[in-house]
């Protein structure tokens, strides 16, 4: 009796490009996948757990989510029922954002993401797996390149793949291919129930804020977002080299001015 597929190989196009094209996984893997609960992650851990199924070489797959403690009812149960679903065990802990923040200086959206990081790569490492996959998509990524750009002057975006060389991890993006509106559909089409976001910043924070304009700029030309995305890739940059330091211009104009010297010597 043939198995009823987690994800139909239809909507898996772009998740088995970007897992090839950037030699995401490979045999022996253990990867633990950051759940969140919302549509992202669930579309991400029934996509790989359908990959698991099909891929020519053996890799693990749990799944673990972080408590921030901004509701007192973190859906466990429900949770855990999900992964249950792809045959996936499920791991949590608490994390007190709130309590962080009071004693940090930067922004609530900040300290969550470092907490959250922190919190699953330390979870990885101490049940003994060696990637963290991550469900950000294709607009995530273009929404971070364009609120880098114009909030820090930094062209940088999410990578596919990042090794961490202090911990010896690797943080992987399969969904990378994905638009978010897709994600969406397909969320829909497989039925899935993502859950609510605790988050009380949803909504309001300055990625919200990045993904509006960047709206805004859709009607200025509706190709931005398309050329935001080409910028993304390192063999459409032509840029100015790094910024000279103090010392380094300094030997420059010194270099400059002692052509004069010289050729009156000459």
């Amino acid at each position: 009796m043939s198995r009823k597929p987690f994800v139909p190989a239809a909507l898996l196009g772009k998740l088995w490009r970007c897992i090839i094209e950037f030699e995401m996984l490979k045999e022996g893997d253990r990867v633990l996948i950051g759940l969140s609960g919302g549509k992202d992650s669930m579309f991400l851990t029934a996509a790989l757990a359908e990959v698991q199924q099909y891929a020519p070489f053996k890799f693990d797959l749990a799944c673990y989510t972080v408590d921030t403690m901004f509701s007192t009812d973190f859906p466990k149960a429900a949770l855990e029922s999900f992964c249950a679903q792809y045959g996936l065990k499920h791991y949590s802990s608490k994390v007190d954002v709130t309590e962080a923040w009071q004693h940090r200086t930067n922004t609530p959206c900040f300290t969550c993401a470092y907490f959250r990081r922190a919190a699953t790569n330390r979870t990885a490492l101490e049940l003994g797996f060696n990637k963290v996959a991550w469900a950000h998509h294709h607009d995530d990524a273009v929404e971070t390149f364009f609120l880098n750009l114009v909030a820090s002057g930094q062209l940088k975006t999410f990578l596919p793949v990042t090794p961490l060389s202090r911990t010896g991890l690797t943080l992987i993006r399969p969904l990378l291919y994905y638009r978010e509106a897709e994600i969406i559909s397909m969320v829909d089409e497989l039925n899935l129930h993502p859950l609510k976001n605790p988050c009380p910043y949803d909504g309001h924070t300055k990625r919200q804020e990045a993904k509006e304009l960047l709206r805004s700029l859709q009607g200025f030309n509706a190709e931005a977002y398309d050329h935001l995305a080409a910028a993304m890739r390192f063999a459409n940059a032509e840029l100015w080299p790094a910024k000279c330091g103090k010392t380094e211009l300094a030997d420059k104009f010194h270099a400059f001015w002692q052509q004069k010297r010289k050729n009156r010597q000459e």
